[in-house]
């Protein structure tokens, strides 16, 4: 059962093609077009799922949207009738749009494949609901044979929490909450509200928490109603996101005793305290839902999806203290990874398919999108006339390794690219961990951006249970745990109490530059199965200076999407203060590359 699924028209548009329970491919529109979140159809993913599969639209049983657009108008309609005559000005600019582009999305849908080839979808273009589509993209992959599953997001049609039991290959959904009480939407109003873009930002008030103290938890708790079984109301006195063109009203800044903060101004105590307060009633609020959902299934396994479930901090408080014994998160949770679910969902409607289970998941370690040929590689690069020599692996990881044990920092570009948001060994830029300067170097000359965002270790998983008190596996970076208390090191009294972002530069512990200021780290344990070659890589780098970590983040600049190509990894190369460049087996040295004409190879992106 050979199956597209497709994720379009609000952000992270995508797609993903699965045939049964097999994953063959899939990817982010944003990383073609160059386009952070784009939204636009997803032309170019489609391409590339179909020839990568060597398919075509014609060979396919289903193609599958992920939403319905017609329950999504109907919500907001009612919502805009409830709260009349407030909201009329939004009301009236985007009324226009729904109606000529949004709510007739199935002859928007059809027009774009037709265009793709002669085709006409006909009965083969199917529709489901968005958080069905997220339920399905966190269990059918999943490993488990049954499991609670749940999902949290900012809103979808009407849902913005489910949770549901998965037996086999059925879904059952168990509750619902729906808008206008969201948890999403309660942390991108405080995105807006810290002065970060709303469906980019939320993941630095998530890094910001852990420099403030939740002072604030009371003032949230008066926002937001929370029950013991997780369910929650917002006071949507405080909000304008039903109506409105933004986010928090006058109501709410009065509530917490000061205006939004301007984008890119000075962060102040008030801010990262909200953040922690935020972060704290976030993890309280999914806790209990995720206790709910244990007592009402009773399974021993949890699958995550939706955008909430990109908060590793809650997700590694959840492994720590929940009761269940084993949790999975969709690596591409939130809207990109509704392609995926959708596609699964039609897939598994068929009789001879059955679910996915195992001692891994389906997911390929996420390394499902393009990946480039030796001879690819060349040509790119002879087209943007790098300067490179070509290495026998053996002697590219040595190398590699070594200049990282020096302190250089490296791009490196490797098989297939990721699938999600996180860069996982395919599209990363590495640098050595035991440096005290390089969390600060590489936010400032290489990502180019705040300097309190913090840094994940990529450790080999037979390392993982020396360094970190995290007894799962972490392949996809989605889960927060502490350093382990004998790799600390004792930060100077002056800075026991909080001190703000001037504590970023205090070493705590042996791998200071991915030890963030609660002693904590997002783990990504390296397997071999999955990346042999970074598995090699570390296991290089352990043997000349002892750690078998390196700090991986991924290959961009701020407000740029991951690099997908060997011309964009060569750009992003040249652009920044990167020291060398590993695209397949060809290495680049900076110091041996033209100056740099920055008109043809510095681009601008939008804050992020």
């Amino acid at each position: 059962m050979k199956v597209l699924g497709i994720s379009a028209f609000y952000h992270d548009s995508a797609a993903a093609l699965v045939d049964g329970s097999r994953v063959l491919a899939a990817a982010q529109e944003e990383r073609f077009t160059r386009v952070k979140h784009d939204a636009s159809f997803p032309k170019e993913a489609i391409e590339f799922c179909l020839s990568s599969s060597g398919l075509n639209l014609k060979d396919l049983d289903a193609v599958v949207f992920y939403e319905k657009p017609f329950l999504k108008f109907e919500r907001i309609l009612e919502t805009y009738l409830a709260f009349a005559p407030h909201g009329f000005s939004a009301f009236r600019k985007s009324f226009p749009l729904w109606i000529t582009e949004k709510l007739f999305q199935k002859k928007t849908l059809t027009e774009n494949l037709s265009n793709l080839c002669s085709f006409d979808p006909g009965s083969k273009l199917l529709f489901t609901e968005h958080h069905a589509s997220h339920c399905a993209s966190a269990y059918l992959p999943s490993p488990f044979e049954k499991a609670a599953i749940v999902t949290l997001d900012g809103v979808g049609e009407w849902a913005t929490t489910v949770i549901a039991e998965g037996k086999g290959k059925q879904i059952t959904p168990l509750k619902e909450i729906h808008f206008p009480h969201s948890l999403g939407l309660l942390y991108s109003a405080l995105t807006y509200y810290l002065g970060f873009v709303v469906n980019s930002g939320e993941y630095k008030v998530m890094g910001l928490a852990p420099y403030g103290e939740p002072i604030y938890r009371d003032k949230f708790l008066d926002i937001i109603d929370v029950k013991e079984d997780g369910s929650f109301r917002l006071n949507q006195k405080f909000f304008d996101y039903c109506t409105g063109l933004k986010m928090v009203n006058k109501r709410f800044e009065r509530h917490f005793g000061q205006p939004a903060r301007t984008a890119e101004s000075e962060i102040q105590k008030f801010h990262v305290d909200v953040a922690a307060s935020l972060q704290a009633v976030t993890e309280e609020v999914v806790s209990k839902i995720v206790m709910f959902a244990y007592k009402q299934t009773g399974q021993k396994n949890l699958c995550l999806a939706g955008g909430v479930a990109l908060n590793c901090v809650a997700n590694g408080k959840l492994l720590a203290t929940s009761p269940f014994e084993n949790i999975w998160v969709q690596p591409a949770a939130g809207d990109a990874g509704g392609a995926l679910g959708a596609a699964l969902l039609a897939s598994h409607d068929h009789e001879s398919v059955s679910k996915h289970v195992g001692t891994a998941d389906a997911m390929k370690g996420s390394f499902l999108g393009p990946e480039y040929g030796r001879d690819e590689i060349l040509r790119q690069l002879e087209s943007s006339g790098a300067m490179f020599e070509e290495l026998q692996e053996d002697k590219l990881i040595t190398k590699t390794a070594s200049v990282l044990a020096h302190g250089k920092i490296v791009g490196w570009m490797n098989g297939k690219m990721e699938f999600g948001p996180r860069a996982l060994g395919s599209r990363s830029i590495l640098a050595d961990p035991r440096s005290p300067d390089m969390q600060k170097n590489l936010n400032l000359k290489i990502k180019q951006r705040e300097s309190f965002r913090p840094f994940a270790p990529a450790v080999l998983q037979e390392d993982q249970a020396s360094y970190f008190e995290l007894e799962s596996e972490s392949p996809y970076m989605l889960f927060v745990s502490q350093v382990r208390g004998e790799h600390l090191t004792k930060v100077s009294s002056d800075r026991s109490a909080f001190a703000g972002l001037g504590s970023i530069s205090d070493v705590r512990s042996t791998v200071p530059a991915v030890t963030h200021i609660d002693n904590s780290a997002r783990i990504q344990t390296v397997l071999p199965t999955t990346n042999p070659k970074f598995h090699t890589l570390l296991k290089k780098f352990k043997e000349i200076t002892g750690l078998g970590m390196l700090i991986n983040t991924s290959f961009n600049v701020r407000g740029e999407p991951i690099v997908a190509t060997p011309e964009d990894a060569y750009r992003c190369f040249m652009n920044t203060e990167l020291d060398y460049l590993v695209i397949g087996n060809f290495l680049l040295d900076k110091k041996k590359q033209p100056t740099p004409v920055f008109g043809e190879t510095k681009r601008s992106f939008p804050l992020d």
